[in-house]
């Protein structure tokens, strides 16, 4: 993972890349979630090796963002980590008179970082709620050294940080003092390089960092990020990767391509980069 890591940190979360559609051509702009990019850029890549006449160009910025630019017809698909917005639903709705089609890509374990010296292996998502709204300030106050605790977060235009004030924090705001970072690429350098520190993000980014186990409740079992967990539902803070795109643009080159990212072929992909595929109910075929 430590490649794309350097791959979306060294292009800016941005890359162009050409790419073909067999009996199509034309260019795909794909534009949204931070989380996603890295996978959005290697679907491309691999894409890429077997047509030749479509050119995809994979932007990162944030969920928000790219529901902007869907909204402003100035991306053909938006990747978000989180649902779409019911006010972003109706900007959509507004700009080009039909709901957004939705589709479910990948799924993801959100990810608890800590510094790999940390000696905390869990946390319960009440003790996650109380770090990041600054109810908890010191490592000893949950078994580790007497050390300030220094939260990373993103900014608020990241689905993943709007997912993460909504299940963990219960709509709470994060601590003031809270460092945001423009990428999770960026969030997990600075966690991986501060013995204090603590952040959040997508499963396919933890090289260089500890992963926590969460536990759902202080008397559950604490649970890893891992497929089979994310699969069945234990581990408590998995989610969904998402498509959307203006439903009269889902034809020729960009349906077969959102085809191909829900196949057998796209969804290993999805497995190599670190995220997790798409249970067989939910594959196109």
């Amino acid at each position: 993972m430590k490649r794309f890591q350097q791959l979306a940190a060294s292009l800016g979360l941005c890359s162009t890349l050409g790419i073909a559609s067999a009996g199509y051509g034309g260019t795909i702009t794909v534009k949204g979630s931070d989380t996603l990019v890295i996978l959005a850029q290697k679907w491309a890549e691999v894409y890429m090796r077997e047509h030749s006449a479509t050119k995809i160009q994979v932007t990162g910025g944030g969920s928000g963002i790219g529901f902007a630019a869907l909204q402003n017809n100035t991306t053909d698909i938006a990747d978000a980590s989180r649902p779409i917005k019911s006010a972003e639903r109706v900007a959509c709705i507004k700009s080009f008179g039909k709901d957004p089609r939705e589709y479910k890509v990948a799924l993801d374990g959100l990810s608890i970082y800590v510094h790999s010296s940390n000696p905390l292996n869990e946390a319960s998502i009440d003790q996650l709620e109380q770090i990041f709204t600054g109810k908890l300030t010191n490592w000893k106050d949950l078994g580790g050294p007497d050390s300030p605790i220094t939260v990373y977060s993103r900014e608020n235009s990241s689905g993943t940080y709007e997912f993460f004030k909504e299940h963990i924090l219960k709509g709470k705001d994060f601590v003031s003092s809270a460092q945001t970072m423009p990428g999770t690429a960026a969030l997990l350098q600075a966690v991986s390089n501060d013995p204090k520190g603590i952040g959040y993000g997508g499963a396919a980014y933890g090289h260089g960092a500890k992963v926590l186990k969460v536990k759902k409740t202080s008397d559950s079992p604490a649970v890893e990020p891992t497929e089979e967990n994310v699969l069945s539902g234990k581990y408590p803070i998995w989610r969904y990767l998402f498509n959307y795109l203006n439903p009269a643009k889902d034809k020729d080159e960009i349906a077969a391509y959102l085809k191909w990212i829900r196949s057998d072929e796209g969804q290993k992909i999805v497995k190599d980069v670190g995220y997790y595929p798409l249970p067989e109910k939910l594959r196109a075929k």
